[in-house]
Parts: C-alpha cells; sequence; structure tokens
C-alpha cells in the first residue's frame, strides 16, 4: 500500500482506506501522526532554513533534553540514522579502547552497516558470516555473536579473545526478535565482563530509548553503559539519530580527538526542532503513564481475545512496545523466537489488515502505540482482533 497521509492513530492509503496504525513509521510516531506540536515546530524552524552545515542552538536544546532523560550520554554527537548512530559509536569504541573485535547478539539488529549484518546462526561457530549479498567476509570478520540472555557465551568469547575485544553491544530489550526481555541478572553481568576484561558496553536503544521507558531500558533496569545509541523517537518522524556517553570516551572524536564522524545535515534544524517537541510532548505531566496504560489495554485484550479462541499465542509489552507470539511460551533468544509459526503470525497480519488494523507484517517486527490511541481506537482494535483470532 502507499500512504497519502497520516493523522493521529491513522494512516490513509492513496486510495482512501483508512487503517489504525501499530507500524507509527517503524517506532518514530510516539505523538502520533502529524501532532499539531511537531508541525509547528518544523514549520517555524523551516522559515529559518532548512541546513547550516554549522551548529545551531536547537541542538545544545535537544541535547540537554536527553540528558535530562538519560544522564549517562554526558556528551553526545547527532547523526541522521540509527544505523550511523551504532556504526559510529562502535568505531569509536575500537579508537578508544584501540581493539578491533566486536561482540553483538543473534537476533539483535543494529542497522545495515556492513560489519553488523551478521547474524550467525547454528553451525557457523562465533565467527560471523554475512547475512546479506554485499557484504563481505572481510568486514565481518572482526564481529563475533553471541546469543542474547546467555552469559555464558559472551564470557567464553572473552575467554578466547578478551583482549581484543573493544565492545559489547546489545538491545538491552531485544525489539528485533518480536520483544524479548532480557532474563533477571543478564544486563548486570554483561556490565561486570566488559568492565573486568576493559571492553566498552553499548546499549543500543534507538527502538528502546523514550519507549520502554522515557530514560529507556537503562532506567528500567538501572544499567550504566559507556555508549548509547538512539533515534526514532529522537526525530519525532525527521531523519535522526545520536550517540554519545562517558565525556571521556566521546572526547576522542574529531574535531576534539582522532576518530573522525562527519555528516553533511547532521544536527539540522528541522530534525532537532521536531525533536524538542516530540520529547516535550512526551514529558507533559500524565502523558507517559496514560501511553503506558494504553499499550497495556492493548496487550491484555489482544491475549484475552486469543485466549477465548483457544489460539497459542504470547502477547509481551513493556513500555509503549509489544508484540504478538504465536507459540506456547515467551522466548528469551532468537532460537526460540524463530520457533513460532510465521504462517498463522502471516494469517493474523491479513485477517487485522483487512479489518482495517496496520500492524507489521513481519513477527519478528514489534508493535508500537502512540498518545493517540485512544480508548475507542483500543476497542476496535481488540473487535478487530476477536474476528481475527476467531478465524486461526
Amino acid at each position: 500500500i502507499f500512504i497519502q497521509k497520516g493523522e493521529g492513530p491513522c494512516i490513509f492509503d492513496v486510495d482512501g482506506n483508512r487503517y489504525i496504525d501499530y507500524v507509527l513509521s517503524w517506532g518514530p510516531l510516539v505523538l502520533g501522526h502529524a501532532d499539531l506540536r511537531v508541525i509547528e515546530a518544523v514549520t517555524t524552524a523551516s522559515r529559518l532554513g532548512t541546513s547550516y552545515g554549522a551548529p545551531c542552538p536547537a541542538e545544545v536544546e535537544l541535547a540537554t533534553l536527553v540528558r535530562s532523560l538519560m544522564p549517562t550520554m554526558e556528551m553526545m554527537r547527532f547523526v541522521n540514522s540509527g544505523t550511523e548512530a551504532t556504526m559510529s559509536a562502535l568505531r569509536l569504541a575500537r579508537g578508544f579502547t584501540r581493539r578491533e573485535k566486536i561482540i553483538k547478539f543473534k537476533g539483535n539488529y543494529h542497522g545495515h552497516s556492513d560489519m553488523l549484518l551478521v547474524q550467525g546462526g547454528s553451525g557457523m561457530g562465533t565467527l560471523g558470516v554475512p547475512d546479506s549479498p554485499g557484504v563481505t567476509n572481510a568486514a565481518v570478520a572482526d564481529t563475533l555473536v553471541a546469543v542474547y540472555n546467555d552469559i555464558d557465551s559472551v564470557s567464553s568469547l572473552f575467554e578466547e579473545y578478551g583482549n581484543s575485544v573493544a565492545a559489547v553491544i546489545v538491545e538491552p530489550v531485544a525489539a528485533n526478535m518480536g520483544l524479548v526481555l532480557p532474563e533477571r541478572g543478564f544486563l548486570g553481568k554483561l556490565r561486570e565482563l566488559t568492565r573486568k576484561h576493559g571492553a566498552l558496553l553499548v546499549f543500543d536503544e534507538v527502538l528502546t530509548g523514550f519507549r520502554v521507558h522515557p530514560g529507556g531500558a537503562q532506567a528500567v533496569f538501572g544499567i550504566k553503559p559507556d555508549l548509547t545509541t538512539i533515534g526514532k523517537v529522537l526525530g519525532g518522524g525527521l531523519p535522526v539519530g545520536a550517540y554519545g556517553g562517558r565525556r571521556e570516551i566521546m572526547e576522542e572524536l574529531a574535531p576534539a580527538g582522532p576518530v573522525y564522524q562527519a555528516g553533511t545535515l547532521s544536527g539540522n534544524p528541522l530534525a532537532m526542532a521536531a525533536g524538542i517537541a516530540t520529547l516535550k510532548g512526551l514529558m507533559e505531566k500524565g502523558a507517559w503513564s496514560a501511553l503506558e496504560e494504553s499499550c497495556q489495554v492493548l496487550v491484555t485484550g489482544l491475549q484475552e481475545e486469543a485466549s477465548k479462541c483457544r489460539v497459542p499465542v504470547s502477547v509481551i509489552g513493556m513500555g509503549s512496545l509489544f508484540s504478538i507470539y504465536f507459540g506456547r511460551q515467551n522466548p528469551n533468544d532468537w532460537d526460540s523466537a524463530a520457533q513460532g509459526n510465521s504462517r498463522h503470525y502471516a494469517s493474523f497480519f491479513k485477517a487485522m489488515f483487512e479489518r482495517s488494523v496496520y500492524f507489521a507484517p513481519s513477527p519478528f517486527e514489534v508493535g508500537f502505540v502512540s498518545t493517540k490511541h485512544t480508548e475507542a481506537i483500543l476497542e476496535e482494535t481488540i473487535e478487530s482482533a476477536r474476528a481475527s483470532f476467531a478465524l486461526l
């Protein structure tokens, strides 16, 4: 489908069909489509120019808002996407530690830079192989793959490669294999291991930042990463990303230090204005609690309707994120998530789409709730789910 416009919790295609939207541009639109505060902020900023190629005051204002929510980001650099943020953060980690290898987790997605397009499934060993044509073996030669929620798999890699590991990058709450929560103590043990071996801990909060909590997953679990990457909600629907962390690490970036990174449109005034308006809207009194409650209403309603129809489904929610897993147990890593019935999810997606509800077409993508998903909109969604589960 091709979309003509978005309004509040809905999108409208070029044929005039209206859908309740739980994709929300894959996450950024936490205030819904065409929020007036965001539109007015971008419009006002655009009258002063769209890009300067130099710092602007709005960068400082947005950075200050971010740091008030994520104090671990003592200094930060704005870029144009989550992919740029993770790619740049890992370059910085390598430059700071003078080491080459990176540990990531199977089923965690960190953007489409070559070194991170590797998943390393069963039979591939710990060293990665490319997941996409065009990615060379050399590009992923220094990417090591561990199992999410399995701290022993991380320990083994450190035992073998410890002095060569620059950083461990992780989605603190995995949101690219459905929504998979970290098991108790997993993130804390990651923090301990990285400190023990002199490696940096990088939290990829592009999806979880301002979504599982205004302060991200690090606020929920009380973990202080060395570096954090954010995006999506940060730009309120405009292209943006950022990475930041401990001052001593960030000061390695040019022009203060030797690690180079730059971008023509980074920190452009339109994206900064949209981000400021979005974060201020999210920080208004009662906004977050209402958003979280709306997501819980949806999660509970979907689970109840599935149970009534005896469809084995686990609906998992956290903050304003949720996922629907067709299986009898909640997954805890990529392999268990992949065991879910994708065929059933496809049937459910189609049935909901025909009833004017737009979920992500992949079972491995999470759903998003906005502040514009009202009680009436949620009830309409749950009624559509009732009929869709009945078909299954």
